[in-house]
Order: C-alpha cells, then structure tokens, then sequence
C-alpha cells in the first residue's frame, strides 16, 4: 500500500507531463497587434505539436499597454521579446531564459535622402517617428536628446514600417528603426546607429514547470533541425534559435531605469 501511495504522489507531482497545460506567448509589440497574431502563429502552432501543451500568442495594442500587463505579468506565461524587458523579468519577476535568436540587434536614425542631415543635433524640433516608448527604440531616441527644451518633435508609428514611410512620404523628417531594416530602402540616409543589444529573447515565468520548460527549449533549439522547424523558422523569417542564459541579458533592464512603473 505504501509504495502505491508513493507511487500516486509521484505522478501527481509531475501531472504536467500528463496533462496539457493551456500557456500564453506575449511577443513585443513591433507590429500592430491583429499582425502579430498572424506573424507568429505557426511558432505557437510548432511549439503546441511538438511539447503537447496548448500555446497561444497573446498580443498587445502598443508598448504601454504590453509593459503595465508584463510587470502584473498577465499574459507572460513565456514571452519573445527585447532584452530590456527580458532582463527586467529575470531580476524583477524570476524569469528563466530559455533561447535567443541569433546576432544583435541596434536601431539607426534616418532621414529621407533629400534632407542630408550628419548630426542628431540638426533634428532638434523636426518630427521624428518612432514607436511609443518603452520599446527600445523609442529609448534610444530619448537618450540622444536628454534635455526636454532641446528635442525632436515625436510622432508615434503603428510599427518600423509606418517610420519609414512616414520619412519617405514627408509626413516625417526622420525615423529611429531597426538597423536591418535600413538595406531594404533606397531613399534614406543615415544619420547614426545606436549600440547594439542582443537579439530577442523567450523566456519562461517561474509557474511553468521545469520539465515543460525544458520541451519548450528543446523544440527551439532543435527547430533548425527538423522539417517542422524549418517550416516554422521560414514562416517567421528566423534563421534559428541558439541556446542562451539570463546571464546575456544582464544589465539591460537599467534602459528601462526612467520608465514610469520601474
């Protein structure tokens, strides 16, 4: 009787490998949010097949709304996003690092071809796009110009996409985006590049138990491997995800240092 009462806690115990659990996936918002439900559909699709829980994306209207829900962490039970806020949740919220993507990613301030500007200075009172602060981008435009009197005029963008746009359709002067964005458009200049940071990140909260978390790992990094995950990877336009630890991430939460709620 007693090795059947000790074998009934056991499984108990590890009832998630038993049953499916029902998880969320919040990713940044860097695309409107009906986007980012269809973007990134087939990782949560992939992740579902391969670990045998239910993962669905959870989407955010803009990064105001994304950072007051992740610091009550509705809706984080695993997350893909930037390194700031990885490493706010791993120090603030107990977060466990699981996989990155692969490279850095920096931000570079741009005007339209026309308008040949050399120094941020020069932008000082011109509208600038940028996507509502605290997305990386938006910070990083705010540390260029550190006194209030002195600033760009900003105009929040629906995505990088929109920035560009807004440059090149004049609606704009100029547009704080992605680094690798740049290349794709002929009629910009290049005013500077910020330092680069690591590349998303997903991690997982501290309820979702060890051997999930380990499936979910496993089905990242051995995506590059496998049909299914190469299908995905394609789908999402990701090379791969390459292990990583909390440790990649430390210090860059200090960004988010002058954001109300930190």
């Amino acid at each position: 009787m007693k090795q059947v009462m000790i074998a009934g806690l056991f499984l108990l115990l590890n009832s998630s490998t038993l049953s499916a659990l029902d998880l969320s996936l919040s990713i940044q918002p860097v695309l409107p949010k009906a986007d980012i439900l269809h973007a990134y559909q087939p990782l949560a699709d992939y992740l579902t097949k391969q670990t045998g829980h239910n993962i669905s994306i959870k989407a955010h209207s803009n990064f105001l709304t994304y950072w007051s829900s992740l610091r009550q962490k509705k809706g984080f039970d695993l997350t893909l996003d930037a390194a700031h806020f990885t490493d706010y949740r791993v120090n603030k919220l107990k977060y466990t690092v699981l996989a990155k993507l692969p490279d850095t990613v920096s931000f570079t301030l741009v005007t339209h071809e026309d308008n040949l500007v050399l120094d941020a200075e020069e932008l000082i009172l011109k509208k600038i796009a940028t996507m509502v602060s605290p997305s990386v981008g938006a910070i990083r435009l705010l540390s260029l110009f550190p006194d209030p009197m002195r600033q760009p005029r900003f105009i929040y963008a629906l995505d990088s996409l929109d920035a560009v746009q807004q440059v090149i359709s004049g609606e704009a002067f100029a547009a704080i985006i992605p680094t690798g964005l740049v290349a794709n458009f002929e009629k910009l200049n290049s005013v500077l590049t910020t330092d680069s940071l690591p590349h998303m990140a997903f991690s997982a909260s501290p309820e979702i138990p060890a051997d999930v978390a380990e499936k979910i790992q496993l089905a990242l990094l051995s995506a590059k491997n496998t049909p299914e995950g190469k299908a995905m990877l394609e789908k999402l336009n990701f090379v791969s995800f390459e292990r990583s630890s909390n440790k990649d991430y430390a210090g860059y939460k200090s960004l988010l240092q002058d954001t109300l709620g930190y």
